[in-house]
């Protein structure tokens, strides 16, 4: 059964915090808000809480999982950036936006794009999740919480409590986040490919 975290949208708690965080440590599976919607989230190196996320999305090993970054810091520990990339994606958050890039040696080879060798990130714009990452004191492991077969992602926390109580072992509750994913920009090739149109304005991108 999940745990249940009702938590302040604009000041949440510290105490929940580092609950969850210590929770991801030994080995969670969280639903958290984000500033897009709801996602699916673990410790990068949890193989289990990997395998759980592909099992409840239906995903094969083609799909990009997102590696949530605090700031730029942990972020240009994980891709690589060129200056003109730089630039480009440190205009834009945080925000509402997927940035795909080649992985550097640190992020697991697991989790890579099996051809390109490429990862996704991003630096969210959201009180919740800025504070979890600062307790936690590492990128968290995302997937956007879109189940099999539904055409847009679950945006309630009473419903995701509800519908994944045996599947995830802790959801975050800060009130409605949308149903818009992330803005997806595939830098992989230099230039700034636009893979998903969503939150994240792609006027800058074009």
């Amino acid at each position: 059964m999940a745990k249940y975290f009702d938590v302040h949208p604009d000041n949440p708690q510290p105490r929940t915090m580092t609950t969850v965080a210590d929770s991801i440590r030994a080995g969670a599976l969280v639903a958290y808000p984000t500033d897009s919607c709801y996602a699916l989230g673990c410790q990068i190196g949890n193989s289990d809480g990997l395998d759980r996320i592909r099992s409840i999305r239906r995903l094969d090993d083609r799909h990009h999982f997102t590696l949530v970054c605090q700031d730029f810091a942990q972020l240009g520990r994980l891709v690589q950036i060129d200056n003109d990339v730089f630039r480009a994606i440190k205009s834009a958050t945080p925000g509402s936006y997927t940035f795909i890039l080649p992985a550097t040696k640190e992020v697991p080879r697991r989790l890579l794009h099996p051809k390109k060798k490429t990862v996704g990130v991003r630096i969210p714009d959201h009180v919740v999740v800025q504070a979890l990452l600062a307790e936690l004191g590492e990128p968290l492991l995302s997937s956007t919480l879109l189940l099999p077969d539904e055409e847009e992602p679950l945006t309630q926390g009473w419903e995701i409590k509800d519908r994944l109580d045996h599947v995830v072992d802790a959801v975050i509750d800060s009130g409605d986040c949308g149903t818009e994913p992330t803005t997806v920009i595939d830098f992989s090739d230099g230039g700034a490919e636009i893979v998903r149109r969503g939150a994240g304005d792609v006027s800058r991108f074009e």
